[in-house]
């Protein structure tokens, strides 16, 4: 099993990415499970035809600790397990920590267990890397591949290097390791050779760049992944070669972050900052 991690600024298309990502999977016969690590609980809702998912927290406040995996999973679009860890109430606690009582408990339940049969476990995760909960997932070993979605953007680039220190930082101790930068399109200038350059400085791989489509925000106003909603269209195919290359991907490294004035050149060069 596969144990993969998604990250990237809020609001970059992660977790669109990432399930349109795992659609593309489920087609080609891959047996997936989405662990949503947002507080928003929208890591799975397009997999599940936009169904609310209760949360493991909401379960576990309503319910008690006495639950069952099938009372915090769904099966959603070619029966991929879906799965949301959500959040507390607003301005009370820690929604890091609510990463960390979901996982533990899937953990307990035997979500990942042999008889699962599963090829992927993907964690669709918040933002940056900002607190030990959000970090759980490459801290504690839960993933070992690491996809960090950006733009050309600056503050998507500054996440992007952010979230690489993380990874160096707990890749000294475990197995995890950056498998490349997924560029998700938003048409800012000499955006391709931007990203590719920023995978390089950083030693790994622009593994795969998404232009921007309205199909995607089409499927999504009907609630399905694109691959879902029209499997027919260009986009269908780029979500597809993406899962490809994610499947048989075999570099996986250590980052090496920018320093501030790094990423700032960077950025000057390819007309960004300028």
């Amino acid at each position: 099993m596969r144990k993969v991690a998604i990250y990237g600024k809020g609001g970059i298309g992660k977790s669109t990415t990432t399930q349109n990502t795992v659609a593309a999977l489920a087609e080609m016969g891959k047996k997936v499970m989405v662990v949503g690590c947002d507080p928003k609980a929208d890591s799975t809702r397009l997999l599940l035809g936009g169904l609310a998912q209760r949360t493991v927290l909401d379960t576990l406040r309503e319910e008690g600790e006495d639950v069952s995996l099938e009372d915090i999973t769904k099966v959603g679009f070619k029966d991929t397990i879906c799965t949301e860890s959500g959040g507390p109430e607003p301005g009370v606690g820690c929604a890091g920590r609510g990463i960390i009582t979901s996982i533990n408990l899937l953990e307990q339940l035997g979500a990942y267990g042999e008889d699962k049969n599963l090829d992927y476990v993907f964690y669709d995760v918040l933002g940056d890397v900002v607190c030990g909960g959000f970090a759980m997932p490459i801290r504690d070993g839960k993933a070992e591949e690491i996809y960090i979605v950006v733009s050309g953007e600056m503050m998507a680039m500054y996440a992007a290097n952010n979230i690489c220190k993380g990874i160096m930082k707990y890749a000294e101790s475990g197995k995890v390791r950056l498998g490349g930068l997924i560029c998700n399109s938003r048409k800012t200038d000499r955006e391709e050779d931007l990203i590719s350059a920023l995978a390089e400085q950083l030693g790994t791989q622009m593994i795969y760049f998404v232009p921007r489509d309205n199909m995607v925000q089409k499927a999504e106003i009907n609630r399905k992944t694109v691959i879902d909603f029209d499997p027919t269209v260009t986009q269908a195919d780029h979500y597809r070669n993406l899962a490809k290359k994610i499947d048989e991907n075999k570099l996986f490294v250590i980052p090496t972050p920018l320093s501030t004035e790094q990423l700032e050149a960077l950025l000057i060069k390819y007309g960004i900052a300028d």
